[in-house]
C-alpha cells in the first residue's frame, strides 16, 4: 500500500499543524507493506522527512493559497493516481481539501470548524471545506469535541474517528528548573526573565481570549504586586494588533512579553522554567500546549470551554475566560497555592503518559489501511 501525505496548508512546519505532521511522520509504524510519500511545496522537502527516510514529491505551484486550493479542486485526483497512492492523508483537512475523492482520502481535523467559519470571511472555506469533509472517506478528529462540532455541521458521526494528538515524551518531561527566581532564561533567540507565566498560542482571533487574559493578568498584578511576567508565545495572526494595543494600555505593560513565532523544539525549556501555563482559549479542539505543559509537570489554569476539560481531565484549574475577576483569581491561586500546584503537577505528569505520538500514528495508520481496503472492496 502506498500512502500520500499532503503537507499543503501546514505553514511549512511553523504552526501547530506543521508540528502535527512532523510528529506524526516521525512516529509512523514501520511496515514493509506500506510506503509513505509526502507531497507539497518544494520548501517542505526536508521539513518533515529529516527523521525518517520517506519520499517527497514536490508540487511546483506559486506560493498562493488560491492556487493551492484550485490545484486540490481540479488536479489532485489525477496527481494521486499518477503517483500510485492507495489513500491520501490530508493533514490540513479543515483548510485545504478537494471536493471529490477519486483516490481514497482521509481528512485530519485539528480545528473547531464552526470557529474557523465564524472568524473567517473566506467564503471558499465555508463552502468547499464543508463539501470536502462531507465527501472524504473518513475524517480523523483530534477530540470528541471536534467530532461533535462536525456532527452539528451535518457530517455523519460514523464517518468520524477520534484520534487524539500525542506528546513527544523525549522532549516534554519534568525536570529541575535551571537557575533561581529572578534569573534570565536564555532560550534562543529570546532571553526571558523569571518568574513568568506562559500562554503558548497563536494570536489568531478573539476566541483565543488573549485580550481577556491580559486584563485578568493586569488585575492579578494590581492586587498581588507579584513580580511575574506574562509570556505570550505564538505566531502572530490577524488579531495581533488588537492584542498589542490591549497589552500596551495595560498597567502591567512592562511585564507582558509577546514573542511572535516560537520554535517548537524550544518549548520544553520554556515550560519547565515557567510558574504556570495559562490557556484561556474557548474554541480549542486539541489543546496540545496544555498536554505538553502537564507532561512537563507545569501547573495549568485553563478555560472550561472547548475540548480542554476533555484533554486535561481533572488535572487543571478551570475558569471562565469572560469573567475577568474569576480569571484573575485563578491566576493568583495557580501561582500562590503551593498545595494545589504540587497536586496538579503530580497528577498532570501521570495523566499525560497516556498520550503518545506512537499511539496516534498507529491509530492513524490503521484508519488509512481500513479506508484503502474498504475502497478496494467496493471497486
Amino acid at each position: 500500500m502506498k500512502v500520500g501525505i499532503d503537507t499543503f496548508g501546514c505553514d511549512n512546519g511553523r504552526s501547530g499543524l506543521g508540528s502535527y505532521v512532523l510528529s506524526l511522520v516521525s512516529s509512523l509504524p514501520q511496515d514493509k507493506s506500506v510506503v509513505y510519500d509526502l507531497f507539497g511545496p518544494e520548501v517542505d522537502r526536508y521539513t518533515y522527512t529529516r527523521s525518517k527516510d520517506y519520499g517527497f514529491t514536490s508540487v511546483n505551484l506559486p506560493d498562493s493559497l488560491t492556487v493551492e486550493r484550485l490545484w486540490h479542486s481540479f488536479r489532485i485526483n489525477r496527481f494521486g493516481r499518477r503517483n500510485g497512492y492507495d489513500v491520501i492523508l490530508y493533514a490540513a483537512g479543515a483548510r485545504i481539501l478537494p471536493q471529490k475523492f477519486k483516490v481514497p482520502g482521509v481528512a485530519v481535523v485539528n480545528d473547531v470548524v464552526s470557529s474557523l467559519f465564524k472568524y473567517s470571511d473566506d467564503h471558499w472555506l465555508r463552502k468547499c471545506i464543508k463539501k470536502g469533509l462531507s465527501s472524504a472517506d473518513t475524517i480523523i478528529a483530534a477530540s470528541e469535541y471536534i467530532k461533535q462540532d462536525l456532527t452539528a455541521a451535518g457530517i455523519t458521526p460514523r464517518r468520524v474517528k477520534v484520534v487524539y494528538n500525542g506528546i513527544n515524551h523525549s522532549m516534554f518531561y519534568p525536570a529541575e528548573s535551571v537557575g533561581a527566581d529572578g534569573s534570565i532564561i536564555d532560550i534562543k533567540p529570546f532571553a526571558i526573565k523569571k518568574p513568568y507565566l506562559i500562554y503558548p498560542s497563536r494570536v489568531q482571533n478573539e476566541g483565543k481570549k488573549h485580550v481577556e487574559l491580559i486584563k485578568a493578568f493586569s488585575r492579578f498584578k494590581e492586587k498581588t504586586h507579584l513580580p511575574h511576567r506574562l509570556v505570550i508565545a505564538g505566531s502572530e495572526g490577524p488579531y495581533v494588533d488588537v492584542v498589542r494595543k490591549t497589552a500596551a494600555a495595560s498597567c502591567a505593560a512592562s511585564d507582558i512579553f509577546m514573542t511572535g513565532y516560537f520554535p517548537h523544539e524550544n518549548f520544553p525549556e520554556l515550560y519547565r522554567n515557567a510558574d504556570a501555563c495559562l490557556f484561556p482559549s474557548v474554541n480549542e479542539g486539541v489543546g496540545l500546549p496544555v498536554l505538553e505543559s502537564l507532561a512537563c509537570g507545569l501547573p495549568v489554569a485553563c478555560s472550561a470551554a472547548g475540548a480542554l476539560h476533555e484533554i486535561a481531565g481533572e488535572n487543571a484549574l478551570y475558569f471562565d475566560s469572560d469573567d475577568i475577576e474569576a480569571a484573575a483569581l485563578a491566576i493568583e491561586r495557580i501561582v500562590t497555592d503551593t498545595g494545589l500546584r504540587e497536586q496538579l503537577s503530580r497528577q498532570g505528569i501521570q495523566w499525560a503518559r497516556q498520550f503518545s505520538w506512537e499511539k496516534t500514528a498507529a491509530e492513524t495508520a490503521a484508519v488509512l489501511q481500513e479506508v484503502a481496503a474498504s475502497r478496494r472492496r467496493k471497486s
